[in-house]
């Protein structure tokens, strides 16, 4: 269903306006039922951005760190690795923002730092588990043809961890997705802003058109991130 819901989402997008008689009909007591202080399809490319910009950090620093920990000279930091990503993921990304934004000011960049904190729990486990599921054998295997520790890394271990290593990438992305929302709440441009607006102005429209394009958006990624895998015979 993946290509038909990628029209639903972009006839969603674009077509909004259209729905102002049905948001009308169906909030008869709301002076304006339609969101228009900027077009979805921009808040949906600036929230894809939001997104795009932090996955990276979220991926480079967690597989870094979950490779680390999965070296002989780092299992002792293990623990210590694990309990910082926790708790990352813990802290709400609104506490982050708070904290953020007194330091560096409004806008998108706050919303980068927190979000790429919050995605890097699902790649640091995940990461730790695809290389823990390579067998010993294999690594045995690795060393017996001359091959150093770097080099069996990159062509024996990541290569064979990568079908779970994506798949906390996949939970990474899709968690920022959701999450990229609340960063409308520092000045951030995204799909949360009319959600935000809805949810402090009591418009019930708003907050419905908001999530209807952010759950769509979210639905629509996760199912390219399954097709993808498939296609990649990860």
């Amino acid at each position: 269903p993946l290509p038909w819901l990628l029209v639903a989402l972009l006839a969603l997008v674009l077509g909004m306006p259209l729905l102002r008689p049905l948001f009308a009909a169906t909030f008869p007591a709301l002076d304006r039922p339609l969101y228009a202080q900027d077009p979805f399809g921009v808040q949906l490319l600036w929230h894809l951005a939001i997104v795009a910009g932090s996955s990276p950090v979220s991926l480079l620093v967690g597989v870094v760190a979950g490779v680390f920990v999965t070296r002989p000279g780092g299992r002792e930091f293990r623990p210590m690795v694990e309990a910082l990503a926790a708790i990352a993921q813990t802290i709400p990304p609104v506490a982050v923002l708070a904290i953020a934004v007194p330091l560096i000011g409004f806008g998108a960049l706050p919303a980068l730092i927190a979000l790429a904190l919050y995605g890097l729990l699902p790649i640091v486990r995940a990461t730790i588990a695809g290389i823990e599921s390579v067998q010993s054998s294999v690594t045995e295997a690795a060393d017996g043809l001359g091959l150093g520790r770097m080099q069996r890394l990159a062509r024996v271990e990541l290569p064979l961890a990568l079908p779970v290593l994506m798949g906390g990438v996949h939970s990474s992305v899709i968690i920022n997705i959701g999450t990229a929302t609340l960063a409308s709440t520092v000045g951030a441009r995204t799909l949360g802003l009319p959600i935000i607006v809805g949810l402090s102005g009591f418009n019930d429209a708003y907050v419905i058109q908001g999530a209807l394009v952010v759950g769509l958006l979210a639905v629509v990624v996760d199912l390219a991130f399954d097709r993808l895998t498939r296609r990649a015979g990860v």
